[in-house]
């Protein structure tokens, strides 16, 4: 894997996790309710959930890579376009992030495992894992590799998006209710999300 592959991995995952999702609600609603010390918990079981998604999608990716190699040049056609729709969909979405305080006690380990549930068994998770890593795998390399070094970039960036927006809600809630604020987020997120589907539909097109 080359390193620019890698830059644009971990610069695509940055933005992709910025983007208010299920995810960052729950976590906000967290924050929100129980304060700083639902940051760590949270954190955690968020990348606990992307570990078990990720892990699940790849392996089905590397099945399919495996299988056909046609077929591993048409799923990367069709994550392209899942790309595409994803920011479209994302740019109309406005700036509304309801995310209502959980003001009943909650202790750490039942704030991980529902952190965990919900980014691990949502199907939006897996379906956008099988669009998005055939985009930066190389056939020709190693697989085995190649899923180590994006699940550990992956999830390190979860980890510090997750925690970050736990901070933020805890701290400066002012933000996360400004709808301005959030509608902004979501423009730039869906702006990269199209920007990857066309560049990618681009590199599939000149190969």
């Amino acid at each position: 894997m080359s390193l620019e592959t890698w830059l644009a991995f971990a610069a695509a995952t940055e933005i992709l996790l910025l983007i208010p999702g299920p995810t960052v609600l729950l976590v906000v609603s967290y924050a929100l309710g129980q304060g700083w010390r639902a940051a760590l918990p949270m954190a955690v079981g968020v990348a606990l959930g992307d570990f078990t998604a990720m892990t699940l999608s790849m392996l089905g990716v590397g099945a399919l890579l495996a299988t056909s190699a046609t077929i591993f040049t048409v799923l990367k056609w069709i994550g392209a376009a899942y790309l595409v729709w994803l920011g479209i969909k994302l740019w109309r979405a406005g700036g509304a992030l309801a995310a209502e305080p959980r003001t009943s006690a909650a202790s750490s380990a039942k704030m991980l495992g529902h952190a965990w549930l919900v980014t691990a068994l949502n199907p939006k998770s897996l379906t956008f894992f099988v669009a998005f890593l055939p985009q930066f795998l190389d056939p020709h390399a190693s697989f085995g590799a190649q899923m180590a070094i994006f699940e550990a970039t992956f999830l390190a960036l979860a980890f510090a998006n997750a925690f970050g927006y736990a901070l933020v809600a805890s701290r400066a809630r002012a933000f996360i209710s400004n709808q301005r604020a959030i509608g902004i987020v979501n423009k730039v997120g869906g702006t990269c999300l199209i920007g990857a589907g066309v560049a990618a539909v681009t590199v599939r097109a000149s190969q």
